[in-house]
Parts: C-alpha cells; sequence; structure tokens
C-alpha cells in the first residue's frame, strides 16, 4: 500500500484500512530506523495523528509545521516519498526533518524546539494579507512546550489578528522524561480528561492568549482525531485553537514503549553505541570531582541522559537541575549560581548552544563568572544535516572577551580538563565530539593556555590540530607525507583561546597548517593566521566550507567539506616543493 500512496488516498479509506495504514507505517518506520538510524520512538507514537491530518486537512493547500520535525516520518511516507524512504538520512537521501527543498508538502525547516507556533503564525498572516485562504497548523510536544519562544508567540496571537490551530502532542517526554510547571499544568488537565465541565476552566492560560482550547483526545485513536479534527477545520474560519492529545511513545513497539529515552534516536549501529563517547567521561569525571567539592552543580536542558548526566542526577539530585528545552533560561542560571559561589557545568549540544549566545556574551562572560559550558556533538555530528552540525562554537565563541575555550584530543584528555576547570576561575567552554575512537600520547600536563608538541618533526612544516578527529587528520596526512620524505611537526592546540603565543612564537617551521572540526571562518586557522599576518609563514586552515553542510556519514563529509587527508598531505608537499 505505502509504495504510492499520496496524501488525497487517505481520505478514501474506511476505518479498517486506516488501521491498517497505520500499522504498515509503523512496520516501515520501524524496519528503516533500526537500518539507517534516526528517531524512532517519537515517529511511531505521532502517526495516528499524522494519518487523521492528512485524512482531515488539505496538504499541500494548507500548511502543517512540526516543531523540532523529527516526527516527520510517517508525514513523509504519506507525500509521495515512500518509494524512497529506505535513503533516509543516507547522504544525498531523505532528510530526516522537513525541508522545503523536500517537497511542497514540507512548508518550513525545522530541526531545533520551540519555533512551530511563531512560524504558524506567521504563515497565517502572510495568508490573510494576501487574501488567500488555508488552514495553518503546528504540532508540538510537551517537551518542545516548555521552550520560551512559544509564549513569545502566544503574547502575539491577539495583536496579529489571525487562527491558528496548535497540536499538543503530549507524551509525558522531550529526550528525557519532560519536567517543568508547564508539565504540571499539562498533566492536571489530562487528570481531568473524563470531565470536559471541569476541564475547560483550568484551561484559562490558554484562553487569555486568545486560543480556545479542546482536549484531552487519545493521540493513538485515528478515528477519534479525525472526528475532533473536522470539528476543528470549521472553527478556524473564525477562531484560533489548541488542540491537546495524548500519545504513547514508541507506540505499537514494545520495546520503545518501555524504553522511550533511549530509542528516542539511534544511530545506525543500533540501540546501543559500540565505542566510548564523551558524555559517559564527563558524567563519571563529574561524580567523580563532586564527591570532593560541595560547589559543584550540573544543568542541563531536557538532555540528561544523551548528555552523560543521569548518574550524577540520581547521585545530587539537589545538585542538579534539568531546565527542559529552554538553553537561554539555563545558560542564566549557571551565571546566577556562580555569582553565589557554586561551580556550574552546562552540558549542552553544539548546535543548541547557538541558542544562548546571548546569554554567554551578557550573563557569563561579562561577569568574568566561573561557568563550565561542556559543548557535547560539537564538529560534524552526520545524518541529522544542516541543523545538527555543530560546526560553528569555535567561530561564535572566540571573539568574546574572557573566555577560555579548551578542546581535548581524546577523553583522557577530557578527563584532566575536567580537573582543571574546578578551580579555574573564568568563563570556561570544552567542546568534544560524541564518540571517542582514537587515544594519543601526551608529551604535558593540560596548563591554561599551553600546547602539546605530539610528534617534532623535521622543521620543514608544522601542523596545529585540534580536537581528536582533526589530530587523527593530522596523523594520516603524516602517514602519507612520510614516503616523501616529510615529517611535519604535529601540534595539539588544545586550547583555542588564549592561543600559546609562546610556542607560535618559536615555531621555526617556515610552512604551518591548521586543522579544525569547524568552519574556516573565525576558527583556529583564523586565529593561527591573524598572529601571524606579520610574519613571513605561510599559513593554510583546513576546515569546513562557507556552507550548511547536508547529511551523510561523519568521515565522508569531513572529506567533501574541506578535510580530506590527501588535501592536507599534497599541499604539504607542494608547498615544500
Amino acid at each position: 500500500m505505502l509504495e504510492n500512496i499520496t496524501s488525497a488516498d487517505v481520505k478514501g479509506m474506511d476505518a479498517d484500512a486506516l488501521n491498517v495504514l497505520c500499522e504498515e507505517l509503523r512496520n516501515k518506520i520501524i524496519s528503516t530506523v533500526m537500518t539507517n538510524g534516526g528517531h524512532l520512538s517519537s515517529n511511531l507514537g505521532a502517526v495516528e495523528l499524522t494519518v487523521a491530518l492528512h485524512y482531515v486537512f488539505d496538504f499541500p493547500r494548507d500548511k502543517v509545521i512540526f516543531d523540532v520535525g523529527h516526527q516527520c516520518y510517517a508525514h513523509k511516507l504519506l507525500t509521495g516519498r515512500a518509494a524512497e524512504f529506505d535513503t533516509l538520512r543516507k547522504r544525498g537521501g531523505l532528510s530526516g526533518f522537513p525541508k522545503r527543498e523536500e517537497s511542497v508538502y514540507d512548508c518550513y525547516n525545522t530541526g531545533h524546539a520551540g519555533t512551530s507556533i511563531s512560524a504558524a503564525l506567521g504563515m497565517a498572516k502572510a495568508r490573510d494579507v494576501k487574501g488567500e485562504d488555508y488552514n495553518v497548523i503546528a504540532v508540538i510536544g510537551d517537551g518542545s512546550f516548555n521552550n520560551g519562544l512559544v509564549y513569545e508567540a502566544f503574547n502575539s496571537l491577539i495583536p496579529l489578528n489571525t487562527n491558528i490551530l496548535v497540536i499538543i502532542n503530549d507524551n509525558g517526554m522531550s529526550i528525557s522524561p519532560t519536567v517543568g510547571s508547564m508539565h504540571e499544568y499539562l498533566e492536571i488537565l489530562s487528570d481531568d480528561s473524563g470531565k470536559k465541565q471541569n476541564r475547560h476552566p483550568r484551561a484559562g492560560m490558554f484562553e487569555k492568549f486568545g486560543f480556545k482550547y479542546e482536549g484531552v483526545y487519545d493521540g493513538n485513536d485515528v478515528q477519534s482525531l479525525i472526528s475532533v479534527l473536522q470539528d476543528i477545520k470549521q472553527r478556524l474560519k473564525h477562531e484560533s485553537v489548541i488542540l491537546h492529545i495524548q500519545t504513547k511513545k514508541g507506540k505499537g513497539y514494545a520495546f520503545c514503549e518501555d524504553n522511550p529515552e533511549a530509542t528516542h534516536g539511534i544511530s545506525d549501529e543500533g540501540v546501543s553505541p559500540a565505542k566510548e563517547e564523551y558524555s559517559e567521561v564527563l558524567g563519571k569525571t563529574l561524580c567523580s570531582l563532586a564527591e570532593k567539592d560541595q560547589r559543584i552543580v550540573a544543568v542541563t536542558a531536557a538532555m540528561t541522559g544523551s548528555l552523560g548526566l543521569s548518574s550524577f542526577f540520581e547521585k545530587f539530585p539537589g545538585r542538579s537541575a534539568d531546565v527542559g528545552i529552554c538553553e537561554e533560561h539555563a545558560t542564566i542560571l549557571c551565571a546566577a549560581m556562580a555569582a553565589e559561589g557554586l561551580k556550574p557545568y552546562y552540558a549542552v549540544y553544539s548546535t543548541f548552544l547557538q541558542r544562548s549566545y546571548d546569554e554567554i556574551i551578557i550573563d557569563i562572560c561579562s561577569q568574568n563568572l566561573p561557568v563550565t559550558i561542556c559543548v557535547d556533538r560539537a564538529g560534524v555530528s552526520g545524518p541529522d544535516g544542516e541543523t545538527h552540525q555543530g560546526v560553528f562554537d569555535l567561530s561564535f565563541l572566540s571573539p568574546i572577551p574572557n573566555l577560555t575555550i579548551a578542546v581535548p584530543k581524546d577523553t583522557d584528555e577530557l578527563k584532566e580538563m575536567l580537573q582543571f576547570s574546578v578551580n579555574f576561575s573564568a568563563p570556561l567552554v570544552i567542546r568534544y565530539p560524541r564518540e571517542c575512537r582514537h587515544k594519543f600520547p601526551s608529551n604535558s600536563k593540560v596548563e591554561w593556555g599551553k600546547w602539546d608538541v605530539l610528534a617534532q618533526g623535521d622543521g620543514k612544516a608544522a601542523i596545529i590540530a585540534c580536537g581528536e578527529r582533526a589530530i587523527t587528520r593530522a596523523y594520516s596526512a603524516a602517514k602519507i607525507l612520510k614516503k616523501s620524505g616529510i615529517s611535519p611537526k604535529i601540534i595539539n592546540a588544545r586550547f583555542i583561546k588564549p592561543l600559546d603565543g609562546a610556542m607560535l612564537d618559536g615555531l621555526a617551521e617556515d610552512h604551518v597548517v591548521t586543522i579544525e572540526d569547524n568552519v574556516c571562518t573565525g576558527g583556529l586557522g583564523s586565529l593561527v593566521a591573524s598572529y601571524y599576518a606579520e610574519s613571513n609563514k605561510s599559513v593554510k586552515c583546513f576546515a569546513y566550507k562557507d556552507e550548511f553542510i547536508e547529511q551523510g556519514g561523519v568521515e565522508d563529509l569531513m572529506d567533501d567539506y574541506g578535510l580530506k587527508v590527501g588535501d592536507i598531505a599534497d599541499y604539504i608537499k607542494n608547498e615544500i616543493g
């Protein structure tokens, strides 16, 4: 049935056929994600909702915006993309998120939480200004519903004088279980699911923003959803509606239902990662340090397990804070705790740290507060595509005064840096990728602003690299160059800010190459080139091109976007002549 199905086909199905369709969608999602990796449990829970939306509304004339977008797999299958669904998250294949470039049914690109309602309002206002007639729907999870952008959007509904439908897909989870007062509020509404007359007065908050509240409905009952959506579709002509539904994350696959956090997103290697992860080392090391230092607290934005902090939260519940998907708030929270003498560690993915930029500058760094930001998934992250590549952090962090930026070469050096951080009295960022695949010998201990020479070389060229992936490529290039009788010096630039001025001043090599898992502009290469601007040294930066990096395997993307080992070796060989 799925191979050639379209959104229009769904409208002609009876109840039995719709149930069969839901089962086929689930089976296809499970088989594909277990092969390709991707977001599993979130998509399984949203199948009936997606089918009901396509039954009732007229896509692509009507518009649906999926918050974050990681629950859009059934939508893709129902919109002419089933035949190529096996390419999901592969290089050149279907994206794991909505993509306007991919289909007219994807009206808005998403990838980070909290944006859907603002986008829906913008589309609805554009519709009104142009005098057009279509419906605009935002589908948002209860985890994203904690994000502050949601309430900025709510605040402008009445002034914008437009109508939208917001569907709250309430499954009690972000990646970790949902926390916070808004989650408690939704639970209160859910408790009255059988008493509609009591429920609506309790939904008064939404009414004050200009929404009519409708809920709570079983989000895994396709017939019930179709009925309520048909009614709401008529009401959207004159009012905005919030539809509150409850779904089961991982619905239809027992393992996912029992393990929704572990199966939120899985790699193409299966549910359990096979290699040591930096996040695991972070969690273990922080626990050890916290046992000796009562000042240490840990903060996360709805990603406790993914960031390796589950054990810390269990051992030190009073010194732990999960603030939900509220990265800006988490940053200020850390700044204020540091101002009062605590030692906060804020763990966050590189791509989500982008949301905290103003707060890093004003709240942490302008006050010179000792907050340590542990930046996970830094560098190319792979098959999640443009919205999740963590390739900008060195560039946007390096101009900020008072901030030290450290990049460990492996998990052993991460442990050292965390130990160093405990008594460091200023803002500190430590950035690292997901997995540790290689370890390298050190010739010196971690000392503020000091680099480590890993290989002395023959004095002809120097490679300055930061982070495990870049150092791995430096060694690989050196191996190729050895065949031509060239042995470059290899330097571990374990601190990006400050640069090791003493080592740079004493560097005898005239040809300098930098390698980094970051975009070229503003990163290590830019800083080294600027340092040597008035010297006779030749500096070449190997980093990512000034482009958004698409989905694909990490190694392939590194090759294709500027870090190919052969190109590094060829450049050094040609320069030395």
